[in-house]
């Protein structure tokens, strides 16, 4: 017999997941993201609250989701859409209270519950209106955050091809075997940019270190250009 599902369990080893990870995914150091993830909504476009912001955040940046909304699987289909065959839903949660009759003293008692169900991020269903897919780019500012000469010495003796640009993604490509950062300058301090760069070098020491291992989950994230989680 399965264990029974702990929603409370699911969602505390999220976010402890995410610390752990490197940079969580709702602190992201600097300014300007085209990719990253946008804060989810309703397949009706209607914010999400609570936690469940915290949850699809988590979900979106672990899998490389853009779109900002998600539905349930009835939801995809009402909207023209359908699942594609294989993908795997995330989890959020409702919160309400129902009312219920005290044994001992016959007076109505208002009791909440939590109750889990599953969505879809709109990138993982075919055939939705394309203004479901769309993202809106926040514009980089340029904050003067200036490098460390000496963590820049260090990060170029590893060895490591860092290259940076415009573009306001931090990843490291497996396939070509690079780490893109932002402008640094684009960064709220050097302490932000200098711990996301040694969190994506961990990824190219992997390669180095462990190569039959990395080929295979390389092989997995094929369907993203670069590897950030």
């Amino acid at each position: 017999m399965a264990d029974k599902f702990d929603l409370y369990a699911h969602v505390t080893d999220s976010i402890i997941a995410s610390i752990e990870a490197g940079t969580p995914a709702w602190r992201k150091p600097w300014t300007g993201d085209k990719g990253g993830a946008p804060f989810p909504l309703r397949s009706n476009g209607e914010p999400y609250s609570g936690i469940n912001v915290l949850m699809l955040w988590l979900a979106a940046d672990a899998k490389g989701y853009r779109a900002a909304r998600w539905f349930t699987y009835k939801q995809a289909q009402e909207a023209g859409g359908q699942v594609r065959k294989g993908e795997k839903s995330s989890t959020v949660v409702k919160y309400g209270t129902f009312e219920r009759e005290d044994a001992e003293t016959g007076e109505e008692r208002r009791l909440p519950y939590l109750k889990a169900y599953r969505v879809f991020n709109a990138e993982q269903i075919d055939g939705l209106p394309a203004e479901y897919y769309g993202i809106h780019a926040e514009p980089a500012r340029d904050l003067g955050t200036e490098a460390d000469p000496a963590l820049d010495a260090f990060f170029a003796a590893t060895g490591a091809d860092i290259r940076t640009s415009d573009e306001p993604q931090a990843y490291y490509n497996p396939t070509e075997d690079y780490l893109h950062m932002p402008p640094i300058a684009t960064f709220h301090s050097a302490a932000g940019y200098y711990a996301t760069l040694a969190h994506e070098a961990t990824h190219n020491a992997e390669v180095r270190i462990m190569p039959r291992r990395s080929a295979r989950l390389i092989g997995l994230r094929l369907g993203r250009r670069g590897v950030s989680a």
